[in-house]
């Protein structure tokens, strides 16, 4: 009987079959209803986030960017962690990285990790310098580099801070642009070829190079992150304006022109060429020459200064200017300011009207009660400080260098190392180089993300009582209800 029992098989085939087909069953089963509910996730899936701060939804230009990016991007944020916007960044770029996995990210905290930051620095070396040696973020495309700092992606405004002795504004921040400059630069990186500016020279014009706060390598540095590479150009012999040349920059000449150098620009613009004209109050009573070729474009530089005492700052030397019309160069600055610093008025001419006139609209204005400096006789009211020229196409007519545009402004400074940092001095820059390169994709289609501010306002009396609960109160309650546990469990 034993023998029976120890020779009979555990299962039988039949048994063996059924619990085999079980399985494979269960197996089948449950595969298909994780197809189904990966394949439900993908078509009606919804992210929830725990802030509005890291709640993010792409524009759809940016979307149809990024479906068309075909090669892989290296992004490294170059950053430190503490910064204000670091977590706006990192939603933003998970964002993208979600939208196309050919975008990969890493993030290298210069601050607290320095030795992967000197990694960095020697692997971009030829891309960092001493202006731009934090709160970077880079994008890397097989060798194609193009670096976005920290500054350039929050608008600011002024804001004036409670102070009784003298007039204080500080920096308050009101837009986050990433998306718009991140999706810049991955069109940049999927441009062949980059425009070009040309910034002429030799007549003490600030440097492209230099450090110093009127100095130009920050207003070179912004043209770079928006694709146009930058060369310097002087107008001698029989050297014309480059043929290649996509934007002339004249920012500011402290001596007149040669008569042969301003034929050559005149000859550029009738050619359809696009021109950036900034004067300052150094020239009021040395003109350069260049008034009387924007006078037959209908623009008007006084050779005076404006001065407006409800919106100066420094001793009255800058003009803090909210006033903007509507135009594409200055359309996403309604809720920034400006900072200029002793700025000529740039007028639109009233002239008679003819078929293929240019197009002038005045872009800033002072406030109501702003005055000439040189002329007290004028009674006080709104001056324009910059304008903008387009020459609208005529039939028949073939222009080599396409339609010319011009912008005028009556202040070179506030675009220096220093000023262009104030306000929205940067992003002025920023929309007006996009509109005279007639590049619309960057000017519109993609709105900077308000920012909210919240402020915390406590009397003296409140601070301490707030700092005797944080360093007092809490603590010694936990250790009281330590002790009650402790007495309560020896008995």
């Amino acid at each position: 009987m034993s023998h029976d029992l120890k020779s009979r098989p555990s299962f039988s085939a039949a048994s063996r079959w059924r619990i085999g087909f079980d399985v494979v069953l269960r197996t089948a089963l449950v595969l298909a209803v994780v197809l189904m509910a990966n394949y439900l996730g993908a078509k009606f899936s919804h992210r929830f986030f725990l802030s509005p701060q890291t709640s993010v939804k792409l524009s759809s230009r940016t979307d149809t960017v990024l479906h068309s990016l075909t090669n892989a991007v290296n992004v490294t944020l170059y950053y430190d962690r503490k910064d204000e916007f670091f977590p706006d960044i990192v939603a933003l770029l998970n964002e993208y990285r979600a939208a196309n996995p050919k975008i990969s990210i890493r993030t290298v905290d210069y601050v607290r990790d320095a030795g992967e930051a000197e990694k960095i620095k020697q692997q971009y070396h030829q891309y960092f310098s001493a202006l731009s040696d934090k709160n970077l973020v880079i994008f890397d495309c097989g060798g194609h580099v193009k670096m976005v700092p920290g500054d350039a992606l929050a608008q600011y405004t002024l804001e004036q801070v409670p102070n009784p002795k003298e007039r204080e504004f500080r920096r308050k921040p009101v837009a986050f642009a990433g998306e718009k400059i991140f999706t810049s630069m991955l069109l940049a990186l999927a441009s062949p070829q980059p425009l070009k500016a040309y910034f002429l020279q030799g007549h003490g014009e600030p440097s492209l190079t230099g450090t110093g706060n009127f100095d130009y390598a920050k207003f070179a540095g912004t043209l770079q992150q928006n694709y146009v590479a930058v060369s310097e150009l002087q107008l001698l012999g029989d050297t014309g304006v480059p043929l290649d040349c996509n934007l002339l920059v004249i920012a500011a000449p402290t001596v007149p022109l040669a008569e042969t150098e301003l034929k050559k620009i005149e000859k550029y613009l009738q050619e359809g060429g696009r021109l950036l004209a900034l004067f300052n109050y150094a020239s009021v009573k040395q003109p350069t020459g260049l008034e009387a070729i924007l006078e037959r474009w209908n623009v008007k530089v006084l050779a005076d200064v404006v001065q407006d005492p409800d919106r100066s700052v420094n001793n009255g030397q800058d003009v803090v200017v909210r006033e903007f019309n509507q135009h594409p160069v200055v359309n996403s600055l309604s809720q920034l300011s400006l900072q200029l610093v002793l700025p000529r008025p740039v007028l639109k001419m009233n002239s008679a009207a003819t078929a293929n006139a240019p197009t002038v609209d005045e872009l800033i204005a002072t406030g109501a009660n702003a005055t000439l400096a040189g002329d007290r006789a004028e009674p006080p009211h709104h001056y324009s400080l910059a304008c903008a020229v387009e020459q609208k196409p005529v039939a028949g007519v073939v222009v080599a260098r396409g339609m010319a545009r011009i912008i005028v402004v009556g202040d070179s400074i506030f675009l220096g190392n220093y000023y262009i940092e104030g306000g929205g001095n940067r992003d002025f820059l920023n929309g007006a180089v996009n509109w005279l390169l007639d590049r619309p994709q960057l000017l519109q289609g993609i709105d900077p993300r308000p920012v909210t501010e919240y402020r915390l306002m406590l009397t003296r009396q409140q601070q301490r009582q707030l700092r005797w609960l944080l360093l007092g109160a809490l603590p010694g309650a936990l250790l009281g209800l330590g002790g009650l546990v402790w007495f309560i469990r020896r008995k």
